[in-house]
């Protein structure tokens, strides 16, 4: 099985109404399409579904949250369309976040990078533990971060993103995420965060949902737009990755 197959998405609701989303990939939960596809699914589907009251977002293993795309994929890229369909699946994760009339919480373990930063910045609260330090390293493999810059930006603001995508090689800490607002709260240790996360769902599960729900709408107000904006915004990065320097930048990275 190659790269690009691998990977799943799995949830559970338990009988308060959290559901629990889980992604995960052999290499550094990465996105794959098939991936980015069923997790944008899923979270549409338990937006829909009355008995869930709150949604809990985290990936698999201890040491890595997600690594953005996968390189396997981005590689493999030919034409145009193909490109463009990739980067769409970013796209779709989240504005299904956007969209989720629940309130979503996320999970983020350790390290987040590029598509990953743009989950974390795209749940509506975060909770870290002080492994999880990011980097948008889209630029370093001569893309940029397109699809997810304005969920980052709505987050941190165009300072720290810019900071972010400029900086491109470079990581950030977990410390420097919390205080330009992309972590609500950082742990020393996974257990001290499923706490939190634990006391908070429960808090939230039993919250008026529509009154949540309006609430959500008043935080994405101003992002009505973003169905085209992150459209084209995929469409600038599915010609960039065919090019000649993307495709040497993306080989020499999975060589290191």
């Amino acid at each position: 099985m190659s790269a690009i197959d691998e990977g799943y998405v799995n949830f559970d609701i338990n009988d308060k109404g959290i559901a629990t989303i889980e992604f995960g990939h052999p290499l550094s939960n990465s996105l794959p399409g098939k991936i980015l596809h069923k997790l944008a699914t899923t979270i549409t589907e338990l937006g829909k579904d009355d008995k869930v009251k709150v949604i809990v977002l985290k990936s698999a293993g201890k040491r890595a949250f997600c690594a953005g795309a996968s390189f396997d994929e981005l590689i493999s890229i030919k034409d145009f369309e193909t490109g463009k369909t990739f980067f769409s699946g970013f796209a779709n994760v989240i504005n299904a976040c956007r969209k989720c009339p629940k309130l979503i919480i996320g999970r983020v373990q350790g390290k987040a990078v590029g598509g990953g930063v743009g989950v974390a910045s795209a749940v509506d609260y975060c909770f870290a533990t002080k492994f999880a330090s990011v980097k948008l390293s889209e630029l370093a493999v001569g893309i940029g971060p397109f699809v997810v810059g304005p969920a980052v930006q709505r987050k941190i603001g165009m300072s720290a993103m810019s900071q972010l995508a400029i900086d491109a090689t470079e990581w950030q800490s977990a410390e420097w995420a919390k205080e330009k607002g992309l972590y609500t709260e950082i742990f020393d240790s996974a257990t001290e965060m499923d706490n939190a996360i634990e006391t908070l769902s429960n808090k939230l599960a039993n919250s008026n949902p529509e009154a949540m729900r309006l609430l959500k709408q008043i935080f994405w107000e101003g992002t009505e737009h973003w169905d085209n904006l992150l459209k084209e915004r995929a469409a600038m990065s599915g010609k960039l990755v065919l090019s000649d320097f993307t495709v040497n930048a993306i080989n020499a990275f999975k060589k290191k």
